[in-house]
């Protein structure tokens, strides 16, 4: 019969013990303890280095939309900011410009032909983004027929063509059109 003495059982995140000295990294300062160079080339040469950033885990952002002066600018500055701090942008600035056209065509289209756009939710969950523009109006939007020849009347077109997927989610107050972008 194997017998486990107390000391020898594993820790879990939040016991009292997580974090003993022995659960520290390699190099790792000591609490208490001032960082030396030693330490410090200790670190360096054990943790290897890589140009790849870890993947975000779900996250959402929103911005209220509802009355506000110059929302596809506002949305736009919104999405940008975003992406920066989740570091999206799969293809470069390429899939950045694709993300901003898509979010201002849907906030466009929630002005012109919804009473306005309510709000706009980014999220990111891996290596898929998605951006989502409420607005109070019950129509669902319908891409109208191509005529190149016409102003106006593209903005579902280019949401096609740039978006992984899109589509609209319809509630009690309103609908939502959305878009999702992957790596």
């Amino acid at each position: 019969m194997l017998t486990l003495r107390m000391n020898d059982a594993p820790t879990r995140r939040g016991d009292v013990g997580h974090e003993r000295a022995d659960s520290r990294r390699p190099g790792a300062p000591r609490p208490g303890h001032p960082t030396t160079a030693a330490d410090t080339a200790d670190a360096a040469m054990s943790a290897p280095e890589t140009d790849t950033v870890p993947k975000p885990a779900r996250q959402v952002r929103r911005l209220s939309l509802r009355g506000a002066d110059g929302p596809v600018g506002r949305a736009r500055d919104f999405t940008r900011q975003a992406m920066a701090d989740w570091r999206w942008s799969p293809r470069g600035e390429e899939s950045v410009e694709d993300v901003l056209l898509v979010v201002s065509e849907l906030v466009a289209n929630a002005t012109a032909h919804a009473g306005g756009a309510t709000e706009l939710a980014l999220a990111i969950d891996g290596e898929l983004f998605s951006a989502s523009v409420a607005d109070t109006g019950a129509r669902v939007p319908a891409a109208r027929p191509a005529a190149p020849g016409r102003p106006g009347g593209h903005g579902l077109h280019i949401v096609d063509a740039l978006a992984a997927a899109w589509g609209t989610t319809c509630g009690p107050h309103g609908k939502a059109v959305w878009a999702a972008f992957d790596a």
